[in-house]
């Protein structure tokens, strides 16, 4: 059994439905396909989730929303019409919306994952709508109906374990069904969002509930690149990597998988392939949970995230005070704050964090690390950014560490700092923002254009 998941540009418009149609159809073995909102047409264009976000800050904000709601009436009207089905599906997107905000204008929250949640429920509808009109028993299966069950917390729901169990009886139906998604059903039966980029994460739950063989996430792309391709010209193609790296280099900044969506597929190691809807025949890339190691593959990836903000501190004999760094993270605690990194010496620590997280109370959690840790020195470093080297097969020869940095120090780059974890699968080096392209483009021809270090 195959769970496929397509992408918002997969299902922009009739013409990309038709192509994900002509895949799930052409191999039985694909059962279960996740659907996401209609996203852009063209460089210019607007996604259908963003649309809805309009909508809701329209009623919120006690504007006339009218226009908006049409607007996103239209987009599903557009794909209706040119594939040359009944309308009947408009008046109930109209009534939906118009329920939603009736119901819950006064609970904001829920109102927003309420509306969040059409895009990608309303195109589930669409989809399996028109195939079963092109002779192909296909069904509709809200995330409530298969099972779904989340947390209650509002754009940030997080799967119940007694899902999974709901979740196999999917394997039962025999259609096609098409689950939209994106949200679950709390106890409490409000609608909840994941995170942005939820559908990869929707798709990876029902791989793992109805224990599928392969998880296929169909998107724009034919795998995952070892390097950003808008800073590496034709970077190549990762044939295959595993879990851990996939979550190394999602976190620095490679966007084609929800990394989030790796869990569930970890715990039963269940694999997943990322493919290309446009061109459906390339092999694409595989994430297992181990990989074969050769002397070209020896790092998977290079990326770079950009907006880290360090802490630096400085304590004189701070190995030997007991509890020195539980105080400095109780003050994080405090304000809620969760930190990426804590690279360290012995008189000294450094705490890398998004600068989301202390924006605007920077100052507020600096006196209180000063007063409530005794402090010798506390300083602030801004716009830093993170390059990571990620690859299962650094740990097996000498002098990864040293090529990467020659690599960076023949570009004249000077590095902030470096940390290694314990994990040996990725080195981590702390740059100035302004140097972060250049870092890319020089690592990657140290290790892939024939200058790295070989097994």
């Amino acid at each position: 059994m195959k769970v496929a998941k397509f992408g918002g540009s997969s299902v922009s418009t009739a013409d990309q439905i038709k192509k994900v149609l002509n895949i799930v159809n052409s191999d039985e073995d694909r059962r279960i396909i996740i659907v996401s909102a209609p996203g852009k047409r063209h460089k210019e264009d607007v996604k259908t989730t963003d649309l809805l976000i309009r909508l809701y800050e329209k009623v919120i904000d006690d504007l006339d929303y009218i226009s908006k709601k049409e607007e996103i009436i239209q987009r599903y009207a557009d794909i209706i019409y040119e594939l040359d089905m009944s309308d009947n599906l408009l008046t109930t997107i109209d009534q939906t919306l118009e329920n939603f905000i009736t119901t819950l204008k006064d609970k904001p929250s829920r109102l927003l994952d309420a509306l969040l949640s059409c895009g990608e429920n309303f195109n589930a509808q669409l989809i399996a709508e028109y195939n079963n009109s092109q002779g192909i028993p296909t069904r509709y299966i809200s995330p409530g109906e298969a099972g779904i069950q989340v947390t209650d917390l509002p754009q940030n729901a997080q799967i119940l374990d007694q899902s999974y169990e709901a979740l196999y009886n999917l394997r039962t139906y025999d259609e096609k069904l098409i689950v939209p998604g994106f949200f679950g059903v709390s106890r409490q039966n409000y609608i909840v969002t994941f995170p942005r980029g939820g559908s990869d994460i929707t798709g990876a739950i029902v791989a793992r509930g109805v224990r599928a063989d392969l998880y296929e996430n169909f998107t724009d792309v034919s795998g995952i690149f070892r390097a950003n391709p808008t800073i590496v010209k034709n970077p190549e193609v990762i044939d295959e990597i595993t879990y851990r790296e996939m979550r190394e280099l999602s976190y620095a900044g490679f966007g084609v998988f929800h990394d989030e969506a790796l869990q569930p597929l970890h715990k039963d190691r269940i694999p997943v392939v990322i493919k290309n809807t446009n061109r459906p025949n390339d092999t694409g890339t595989f994430i297992r949970h181990d990989r074969e190691i050769n002397s070209s593959n020896i790092v998977s990836g290079i990326s770079c995230d950009k907006g880290f903000t360090v802490l630096n501190i400085k304590k004189y004999l701070m190995n030997r005070q007991v509890g020195f760094t539980r105080k400095i993270l109780g003050v994080l605690e405090d304000y809620n704050i969760s930190f990426d990194h804590m690279p360290s010496g012995i008189d000294s620590i450094s705490i890398i964090m998004r600068s989301k997280e202390i924006h605007n109370r920077e100052e507020q959690v600096l006196n209180d690390i000063r007063d409530k840790c005794d402090v010798d020195e506390l300083s602030v470093e801004h716009d830093l950014a993170i390059l990571m080297i990620v690859g299962e097969g650094m740990h097996r020869i000498v002098g990864t560490a040293n090529t990467i940095t020659h690599a960076l120090a023949e570009s004249k780059i000077n590095l902030k700092m470096m940390n290694q974890g314990a994990s040996e699968i990725s080195i981590m080096f702390g740059i100035d923002v302004a140097d972060a392209d250049k870092a890319v483009k020089s690592t990657y021809e140290y290790c892939y254009n024939g200058k790295c270090l070989k097994v």
